[in-house]
């Protein structure tokens, strides 16, 4: 069975995500895409054969379309998913599920409402294979019980366009998912410590940030958010237990001995870091869909932790005190 998919958004990641599906993974094709901008859309499905519809509404309403792929602007994303599950469509959804927890909920209480698990959330890190071999070894008890965690995740610039809540709503929610995942825990409290500026940022960005989780089980996390550090693309992850540590392994590159000193190069941006779990996320996702299978992989209530943590970062980033999650105990219906 090939899957027919509809695309709602064609800028990058969603141009990304079409080439992905064409040429990459096997089972599904593009049948349907739409952008605000309809030139860019026509653009990103040429040779596809696809056709350009004129909003979300059609691809989602679209007798031909099978599934959805939301990879508009974040804050439009809760609309389009809520539609997809009203179709009985489903839907993956590029991170975050919604820019605010109220909306994470409404899909949730949709999705219940419904009876059936419809909706992924792009959180491709629990496809890496770093991430996977040391979600199995803390699994294994290799490194005993967890105590802490340390994470870094660094670019080497942001358009101006990047604002300071974006650290963690656009950023760290990647670590906020990846560290709930790898603990097989909740996150209780945080709180956001913004230490000396660097001058290579806009004025009205705040930046660097740590981030200190603080996790159900009592297990603590700092997270560093550092989005002009100038040199490139660094992600970095070491889990500490009572036994042992584990760390994310660097990507290798060549060794390049030259002029008196040995080096390796610096990936400039995540496309190459995570390009093959991008691809294994969807692969899965896709053999699920034509399967009829609920999908396996981060789901509704992943996205709505996600977004419940993220809206605590931003309140602690201005109030500079420790914020309550809130969180409550995942229902069954997302065992």
């Amino acid at each position: 069975m090939t899957v027919k998919v509809g695309v709602i958004g064609t800028g990058w990641i969603g141009a990304e995500h079409i080439r992905r599906i064409t040429a990459s993974v096997g089972g599904a094709e593009v049948v349907a895409a739409t952008d605000i901008d309809v030139d860019r859309a026509a653009g990103a499905v040429e040779g596809t054969g696809a056709r350009v519809l004129p909003t979300g509404t059609d691809v989602i309403t679209d007798p031909e379309v099978e599934a959805v792929v939301v990879t508009s602007w974040g804050p439009a994303h809760a609309e389009s998913v809520l539609a997809a599950i009203a179709e009985g469509k489903p839907v993956f959804c590029e991170k975050p599920l919604a820019t605010t927890a109220e909306d994470a909920r409404r899909i949730l209480d949709a999705e219940a409402a419904h009876g059936s698990r419809l909706v992924q959330v792009g959180f491709m890190r629990r496809f890496d294979p770093g991430y996977r071999q040391m979600r199995e070894a803390i699994a294994e008890g290799t490194i005993g019980t967890p105590l802490m965690a340390h994470c870094v995740h660094r670019n080497p610039t942001v358009p101006e366009s990047y604002h300071s809540e974006m650290a963690a709503q656009d950023t760290a929610v990647h670590e906020v998912d990846a560290v709930r995942w790898l603990l097989d825990d909740e996150i209780s409290a945080v709180q956001v410590l913004t230490p000396r500026p660097t001058a290579r940022r806009f004025e009205h960005l705040r930046d660097p940030q740590i981030m200190l989780l603080e996790m159900t089980g009592g297990a603590r996390v700092d997270v560093e958010v550092f989005v002009n550090c100038q040199y490139g693309y660094e992600i970095g992850c070491e889990v500490v237990g009572e036994e042992g540590t584990i760390r994310l392994p660097e990507i290798p590159g060549a060794v390049v001995r030259s002029a008196g000193w040995r080096s390796t190069p610096v990936l400039q941006d995540w496309v190459k870091r995570f390009a093959a779990a991008f691809d294994a996320e969807f692969q899965a996702w896709i053999d699920e869909v034509a399967a009829g299978r609920p999908t396996t992989g981060p789901n509704a209530w992943d996205g709505y932790a996600a977004a419940i943590v993220t809206d605590a970062l931003v309140r602690s980033l201005y109030s500079g005190g420790v914020v309550e999650t809130g969180i409550k105990e995942r229902p069954a219906f997302y065992a």
